[in-house]
């Protein structure tokens, strides 16, 4: 009883956990501050200028911003496009492994039997490993991309640094990965552990256990006979001469 009470705690922690962290990762969709770079023309006035996925937008020293949005989508580079396509399919993925963890934890009584609950939950903290692990690496490669044209000293483009949403995709996606992995490792071992204490008391497996050994002959040696388990024609005849 303890057991199941102390992993029920901790499916919470980790649903609780994965889902804070699918929201950071959603929540850097809109933002826009996913690089941004500040010009200073005058003492008294600044530009801003800042990007994200979608759009380039541009605010000066009064506040006023203009965004515009991307004109092409063919003409965008190739880590665009796949940072795009990771971040939607890391939310999907955290989605469905949300859905499966309701199904599956222990707390919420929705699955069937204790087998089939730990496969649930495994399969959702599998889905949100996925989650993470595309979130990172589509943070990380945008990172990557952002920090190499300012390092570069012959990029002559105008040149941006990490913005907010960078920092943040990289704690949701961070709280996925973890929440994900201790899922899968505690559901996982429950389910495997169950799986073989199912096996072990099956009927198919007690049936094999017992073999049915044919009685040996065992000499009697304190009567000199011995006794077979098939009565010879001899030993009768003898008996009903006597």
């Amino acid at each position: 009883m303890q057991y199941r009470t102390a992993m029920m705690y901790t499916e919470i922690s980790c649903f609780v956990m994965c889902v804070c962290g699918w929201i950071l990762v959603c929540s850097t969709m809109p933002t826009e501050y996913w690089t941004y770079s500040e010009v200073n023309s005058l003492v008294l006035t600044s530009s801003h200028y800042f990007s994200n996925l979608w759009k380039d937008c541009l605010t000066d020293s009064t506040g006023v911003s203009d965004c515009k949005d991307f004109p092409s989508l063919l003409a965008l580079q190739t880590y665009i496009h796949l940072c795009r396509s990771l971040i939607i399919i890391s939310i999907i993925l955290g989605f469905f492994g949300a859905v499966l963890a309701l199904v599956g934890m222990k707390c919420t009584k929705l699955g069937g039997s204790e087998i089939v609950n730990a496969r649930i939950t495994f399969t959702a903290g599998i889905n949100y490993s996925l989650s993470g692990l595309c979130a990172m690496f589509a943070y990380s490669w945008y990172g990557n991309k952002v920090i190499y044209e300012f390092m570069d000293p012959n990029y002559k483009a105008k040149k941006y640094e990490l913005g907010t949403a960078l920092f943040i995709g990289w704690g949701g996606s961070a709280l996925l990965i973890v929440g994900g992995l201790t899922y899968s490792i505690f559901a996982g071992k429950e389910g495997c552990q169950s799986s073989s204490k199912t096996h072990e008391n099956s009927p198919l497996s007690k049936r094999n256990k017992k073999t049915d050994t044919p009685p040996s002959p065992i000499p009697d040696r304190a009567n000199g006979k011995q006794y077979s388990s098939k009565p010879s024609k001899g030993f009768h005849s003898m008996e009903a001469y006597v």
